[in-house]
C-alpha cells in the first residue's frame, strides 16, 4: 500500500501525433508534478534538448542500462528504444511528487503488470480526426512522406489499445483536453468513481479508421 504522502503515477499514451507530449509538458508546470524523462536511442528533433525532453543515448548505453535492470519499463517504438529510469521515478514518488509518463501502450502494460504500491492513473489520448492527425505529423519534424505513412500505419494498430486505459480523451482543443484530464486526476485521487462515455469513444474510433 502506498502512503498518503506518496505521489501518483500518471500515464499518458497516444498514437504518434495525438498531442500527448504537449499535454504532459503542460501538466508538468503544475506544482508537485514532474515528468519521467525517458532514455531513448533515437536522434533528437530540432527543438529537443538532452536531459530536458529525453536522455539521448547510444544503443550500447541503452542495453547496458537495460541489462542492469535500471528501467521501470522499456519498449521499442519505430525502430528506436525507450526506457524510464526506475530510480528517478521511485525517488520522486516517495518524496510526494506525481510522476507523469509520456509512453506507449507497451510501457503502460509493463507498469500495470508490476502491480506497484503506488496509485496509477492511465489516459489514452486520441486526435479529433485523421485529417488533423496527418497535419500534425507533417508540421512536426517529419517532412519525410515515408515516415508519416509509417506513423499512420502504426496509428491503426495503436488505437486498438484504448480499452486497457482508465480514461480516454479526445485532444481537439488543447486547453479543454488538459482541463478534462486534470479534473479526472483530481476525482481519481479523491477515490471518486468516474467514468467516460465509452459509446462516444467507440464511435470516434470508427471515424478515425476511415
Amino acid at each position: 500500500m502506498s502512503s498518503i504522502k506518496d505521489g501518483v503515477i500518471i500515464i499518458l499514451s497516444s498514437p504518434s501525433g495525438a498531442g500527448k507530449t504537449t499535454l504532459v509538458k503542460k501538466i508538468s508546470k503544475i506544482n508537485n508534478y514532474i515528468i519521467s524523462i525517458s532514455h531513448t536511442t533515437r536522434k533528437p528533433r530540432t527543438n529537443e534538448i538532452n536531459g530536458k525532453d529525453y536522455y539521448f543515448v547510444s544503443k550500447k548505453e541503452f542495453n547496458t542500462l537495460k541489462r542492469k535492470k535500471e528501467f521501470l519499463e522499456n519498449a521499442k517504438v519505430f525502430r528506436n528504444y525507450y526506457g524510464s529510469s526506475k530510480k528517478f521515478v521511485f525517488s520522486n514518488l516517495k518524496n510526494g511528487k506525481n510522476v507523469i509518463f509520456d509512453i506507449d501502450w507497451q510501457g503502460t502494460r509493463q507498469i500495470k503488470q508490476k502491480k506497484l504500491k503506488y496509485k496509477l492513473i492511465t489516459f489514452f489520448i486520441l486526435p479529433p480526426s485523421r485529417k488533423i492527425l496527418l497535419e500534425r505529423l507533417y508540421k512536426r519534424d517529419l517532412k519525410d512522406k515515408l515516415i508519416v505513412e509509417e506513423r499512420m500505419k502504426q496509428f491503426d494498430k495503436d488505437i486498438l489499445k484504448w480499452k486497457s486505459y482508465d480514461f480516454v480523451v479526445i485532444n481537439d482543443k488543447l486547453n479543454i483536453c488538459y482541463k478534462q484530464i486534470m479534473k479526472l486526476i483530481k476525482l481519481k485521487k479523491s477515490k471518486v468513481k468516474k467514468n467516460y462515455n465509452h459509446k462516444l469513444i467507440e464511435n470516434h474510433i470508427k471515424l478515425l479508421k476511415k
